[in-house]
């Protein structure tokens, strides 16, 4: 079995698994209390801090362990923007964050404030001097991941706290995918991220908070922690997620361009492959592990299922494969093809052999699906053309209207059009998609009885 699904939890480390089972021994009393237990405890707690802190580049009373990522996520928006409550409650943000950050930002809005969501390219970046311009006089904070957690693409971090500074916003980075590859550059001033994204134990999340943030917790403390995460700590995860830490960033540069160049003959090779496909985010600057690429005429959950069977994990951010039927808002805010997603991130130690056979499954799959589903094996022009056609997918899923569209667009002259009525979320973001993909023309979206209409016209 192949695990290709490190981006959303890394098999355990070794040196995670050691730590674990030593300090379970030694670190199970009270670290607040004086007695010798109690000593030995808050000695391992300790030291797992400033190894985290170091890891992270910041003072160890700058650094706290909290219960998740999420939750050092949720406090560090909450805390910063009670801190700043009397500048305002505005919070700005990538439209590509990772679901934690847009869920704390849909919570502010229902108490009564605002966030603006700054848009990205068709890579997943954001520009540094648009997000800059989303600043305002009542903004309390700003919010950017360091990389992409679908698509893996780098954000400019350090252009974007340049700016956030000028304007005395304290900016937040969720660095959960790139925290064990290396430190995250630029004058940030909260920092978050998740063991279990870098081989630690599932359950410890780092918060950052930089001396001089105005930063009020919210909802009861205690004396743990800083007062930012309650409750008795775990101490036995935290250290093994600090030793983790530390030794997959020892290990980070060597492996980093192993998996790179594994990760290059993914990029390559699967739309040599594999036909109709589209490789998403940016080629260059992106994690050296994580691949994504959309294939036409298939969904995503059928791909997993089948990928699965032949012994691949990977992961998917089409709407398929959600329980909530909507695209993926990382693959929507890029304005790429979300049907047919694919999600691939090597863990550490993946050997180039499993690469070479998921190259050899990969396109049979993609055909079999493609097959099952009705898709075209090639437009195929009729000889009488029609002036127009519609071609009615009202109740059916992705990627069923995109299949609908390649199979008619041959029976149009070049100039006519062909309107596709559908009521799928995915249909408003993969019909543009096809045409970008194939040389169409996606002339725009109409109102409908049911659904909408999709008119694209034939230009090849």
């Amino acid at each position: 079995m192949s695990y290709f699904d490190a981006a959303s939890s890394a098999p355990p480390h070794p040196v995670a698994r050691q730590a674990l089972l030593a300090s379970l021994d030694e670190g199970w009393a009270d670290p607040a209390r004086l007695y010798r237990e109690g000593r030995r405890a808050g000695m391992l707690l300790d030291a797992a801090r400033e190894a985290a802190a170091e890891a992270v580049g910041c003072r160890p009373d700058e650094l706290v362990f909290t219960s998740s990522g999420t939750r050092a996520v949720h406090t560090a928006v909450s805390g910063a923007l009670s801190g700043r409550r009397r500048v305002g409650r505005h919070l700005v943000l990538s439209a590509v964050e990772h679901s934690s950050v847009l869920h704390a930002a849909a919570a502010l809005e229902a108490a009564g404030g605002s966030f603006t969501e700054v848009p990205v390219d068709r890579t997943g970046a954001v520009d540094a001097s648009g997000f800059g311009r989303a600043l305002r006089a009542d903004t309390a904070l700003a919010c950017l991941q360091s990389a992409n957690h679908e698509v893996g693409t780098e954000q400019p971090v350090a252009a974007a706290a340049e700016l956030c500074a000028a304007a005395g916003v304290p900016l937040l980075v969720d660095a959960a995918q790139s925290l064990g590859w290396g430190p995250v550059e630029g004058g940030w001033s909260l920092l978050t991220a998740s063991a279990h994204k870098w081989g630690g134990p599932a359950g410890v999340g780092l918060l950052a908070v930089r001396k001089g943030v105005r930063f009020a917790p919210q909802g009861p403390v205690d004396e743990r922690e800083s007062g930012r995460a309650s409750g008795f700590e775990n101490i036995p995860a935290v250290v093994a997620a600090a030793a983790s830490l530390r030794a997959v960033r020892a290990e980070a540069e060597a492996e980093a361009a192993r998996l790179r160049a594994l990760v290059d003959r993914i990029r390559a090779e699967v739309p040599r492959l594999v036909p109709d496909v589209e490789v998403v985010g940016d080629p260059e600057r992106r994690l050296p592990h994580l691949v994504t690429f959309s294939c036409l005429y298939a969904d995503g959950e059928t791909l997993l299922h089948e990928l699965d069977r032949a012994d691949f994990s990977v992961s998917s951010g089409s709407s398929c494969t959600s329980s909530t039927l909507t695209p993926s808002h990382v693959l929507k805010a890029m304005g790429v093809l979300t049907e047919g997603n694919v999600r691939v991130s090597l863990p550490t130690g993946t050997a180039a052999a499993e690469v070479d056979r998921f190259l050899e499954v990969l396109p049979g799959v993609v055909a079999e699906v493609r097959l099952r589903l009705g898709a075209p094996a090639a437009p195929a022009p009729s000889p009488a053309p029609a002036a127009s056609l519609v071609v009615d997918s009202l109740g059916r899923r992705c990627p069923v209207p995109v299949i609908e569209l390649a199979k008619v667009i041959g029976e149009v002259p070049v100039g006519a059009t062909v309107t596709v009525l559908a009521d799928d979320e995915a249909a408003r973001l993969d019909i543009p998609a096809w045409c970008e993909m194939r040389g169409q023309e996606y002339v725009g979206e109409e109102p409908a009885d049911r659904g909408s209409a999709y008119v694209v016209r034939r230009l090849t």
